[in-house]
């Protein structure tokens, strides 16, 4: 798997689509391979966040259509290069000051908003995706986590009146360079669920009970879900349109407005600042949303740095921090940018999520200037949908720890 520039991607994904799970990842040379029972006709999806998705027939790999091996290695192919929206948006030209006027603004805004009470369905909706959590440490990726999972949303049901995001997790993979692996497993090692046990016993909590909590919470599927949840355009939308100040428009080519959403915040004396803008890209004659973005920079200082504990220390062993480092390593500022495009599909008449993908480039600057860069890419694609009869998932199958599977890649 290369770009356009014949440069290999690492950790590109690979599945068939009627099986995700059957799936693996490309290694730091673009290769891969994996073993699934495919029929010619079989599509297979290869996905990269920031390229175009690429979709192939199982028979255009192999030189025979007759026969297709049960285990195999894919030839060469090349992903093109597709930025996300949000960075078309923001180097669009200036608003246009007439259509900054209140009124004009007002109307504007609230034809939008009824066109999103129209063709945003008010039932329930599953559906069933494949997403991709990239860790990298400047240019370097490390690992990556896949999960296939079933989502149900349910909307307006959640906390004050947003859409409510339930995850089943299905299946994971972990893909991890070796060394890599061999790290984080030495350092989860200490966070066994009986060295937990043990830690919490002078509180006077009984193992059964701290052992249901463990079993109640799963990392992973936290992180995916939480990644799935976020974006929730008609309910933001709704909340910021009653004041007009903070929106600007610019007019795009090609029938499309961009109607942007600017809002700071700043807490703590100053010491937790966040400005993000809402990037709603809508057809200018229907005023239907297409796409929707965000961006946000945050900035959290620290007046006298905070000491971490002994776990959270070993952590930065994985981000190529040496011993020296992390012995004086004192926490003062975090900052970062977060980026979040969503793509949307339609169906009778209908409007639900296609793609989600996010780029969060942060920086954790501690004492002696000791700055680690974090890097994550995420990348979130519907392989299904159900509209008809959707019932929300029980406790027992949002809470049932997922299967993993450790992949290396070298």
């Amino acid at each position: 798997m290369v770009d356009e520039q014949g440069a290999p991607i690492a950790y590109a994904t690979v599945y068939p689509e009627i099986a995700p799970e059957w799936g693996t990842a490309t290694n730091g040379e673009g290769y891969f391979s994996f073993e699934a029972n495919l029929t010619p006709e079989m599509k297979i999806i290869i996905s990269f966040i920031g390229y175009e998705k690429l979709t192939i027939k199982a028979q255009d790999i192999f030189v025979s259509d007759d026969t297709i091996p049960s285990s195999f290695q894919l030839s060469t192919f090349t992903l093109r290069e597709q930025p996300i929206a949000l960075q078309e948006t923001v180097i669009a030209a200036k608003a246009n000051k007439q259509h900054n006027k209140r009124k004009q603004m007002a109307a504007l805004l609230h034809a939008v908003y009824v066109k999103l009470e129209e063709e945003f369905p008010d039932e329930n909706m599953r559906y069933q995706i494949v997403s991709d959590v990239r860790m990298q440490n400047e240019n370097y990726t490390w690992g990556m986590e896949q999960m296939i999972a079933n989502v149900v949303v349910l909307p307006e049901q959640g906390h004050q009146g947003r859409d409510s995001v339930q995850f089943q997790g299905r299946y994971c993979k972990r893909f991890f360079n070796a060394g890599k692996r061999a790290q984080a497993d030495s350092i989860m090692a200490s966070e066994t669920l009986e060295h937990l046990e043990k830690k919490n016993a002078h509180k006077g909590k009984s193992a059964n009970m701290l052992r249901r909590a463990v079993n109640a919470v799963d990392s992973g599927v936290v992180v995916h879900a939480a990644l799935f949840g976020l974006g929730n355009m008609r309910y933001d939308f709704e909340q910021a349109m009653t004041d007009t100040r903070h929106w600007t428009v610019t007019n795009e080519s090609e029938g499309e407005t961009v109607l942007t959403h600017t809002q700071k915040v700043s807490r703590y004396l100053g010491c937790f600042q966040m400005t993000f803008q809402r990037h709603y890209i809508v057809d200018s004659y229907t005023y239907a949303v297409r796409r929707f973005s965000e961006h946000a920079e945050v900035k959290v200082v620290i007046p006298f740095g905070i000491k971490l504990n002994a776990e959270q220390m070993q952590l930065l062993n994985l981000l190529n921090m040496d011993e020296q480092q992390i012995n004086k390593f004192r926490l003062k500022r975090l900052q970062g940018s977060v980026d979040l495009n969503t793509i949307y599909q339609r169906q009778n008449d209908q409007v639900y999520t296609l793609e989600k993908n996010m780029i969060c480039d942060m920086h954790i600057v501690g004492s002696k200037k000791t700055e680690i860069p974090l890097l994550f890419k995420t990348t979130q694609r519907v392989t299904g949908l159900e509209t008809t009869d959707v019932q929300p998932l029980t406790r027992s199958q949002i809470t049932r720890r997922v299967k993993r599977e450790i992949v290396d890649i070298y």
